[in-house]
């Protein structure tokens, strides 16, 4: 595996950063999912701009263009030879000193990595996830906005480490006034009769590139689809729920903190939106060759 760093190719083994980055040090940083399919990178463009309008929340200039980032997540899947993969683009504040202050970060790191996932095992998305609850709440918009995708996750990943203790696959989560936001990492849906429902981004939850796509898919069937407030009761009373995200695509979910959506099984909808989705990413993106 060939990682890109600034520029140069480093094997795994050497592909290295200084202690002193800010990444690092402190989780003062942007990230980026992307997925290739069938030799094409998916929803490149948005991705691409998601990347520039997180650093530009957080005052990062990246050191490149647009076209230059691109141009690199390219040549990082040929030198791995992948055309159905993971891209994990990273761009920290760079090295600075042991102090909190950016300023002291000459420029940015940018990391590319390229590898296959498999974020559920096939029998979750015939079967359907069971999913709980946690106490963990979302971040506040004031505090680290959810519409950055910062290095800083320790947020999800104290409401990850709680389903897993669970024994639950994943786990929603909260605002502070109670609403569901969304998934430790994933968006979340339910349909009610013809009515397909998610959270608005306003009350937490990221505005998911996959969740987008899946909105339009979901139109195209003949849904209403709506961006709305949502509590536990509108998710344990749906006909059926399901999660989104770039690596988890479309995976149902059959029940809620012990509450069966639905009729225990993923719905039709859910199926549907599922392979159609699927289809979509295969045959649509920015060829790699």
């Amino acid at each position: 595996m060939e990682i890109y760093i600034d520029g140069q190719f480093y094997p795994k083994e050497e592909a290295k950063v200084s202690v002193f980055d800010h990444g690092l040090l402190y989780g003062d940083g942007i990230f980026e999912g992307t997925r290739a399919y069938n030799g094409r990178i998916f929803e490149f463009d948005a991705h691409i701009d998601r990347l520039y309008a997180s650093a530009k929340a957080i005052a990062l200039e990246i050191p490149m263009s647009k076209e230059e980032m691109k141009r690199a997540h390219i040549e990082t899947l040929r030198k791995n030879q992948l055309s159905d993969a993971y891209i994990r683009t990273i761009v920290t504040r760079g090295v600075g000193d042991l102090g909190l202050d950016p300023r002291k970060c000459s420029r940015p790191t940018v990391i590319i990595i390229a590898d296959r996932i498999s974020l559920y095992p096939e029998e979750f998305y015939e079967k359907g996830l069971k999913i709980i609850t946690v106490p963990t709440r979302r971040n506040l918009p004031e505090s680290v906005n959810p519409m950055i995708k910062s290095l800083n996750y320790l947020n999800n990943i104290l409401a990850k480490i709680e389903a897993n203790l669970s024994g639950a696959a994943e786990a929603i989560m909260l605002n502070q006034e109670g609403y569901v936001a969304e998934c430790t990492g994933d968006n979340i849906f339910i349909i009610k009769g013809q009515t397909l429902a998610t959270p608005l981004v306003t009350f937490g939850a990221l505005k998911g590139i996959t969740r987008g796509r899946v909105m339009k898919l979901a139109a195209e069937l003949g849904l209403e689809v709506v961006e709305t407030a949502l509590t536990r009761y509108d998710i344990y009373v749906a006909d059926e729920c399901f999660l989104t995200g770039t690596a988890a695509e479309v995976i149902p979910v059959v029940e809620v903190d012990g509450r069966q959506i639905g009729d225990g099984k993923p719905g039709p909808y859910s199926r549907q939106l599922k392979e159609a989705y699927h289809r979509y990413a295969m045959a649509n993106g920015t060829p790699i060759y």
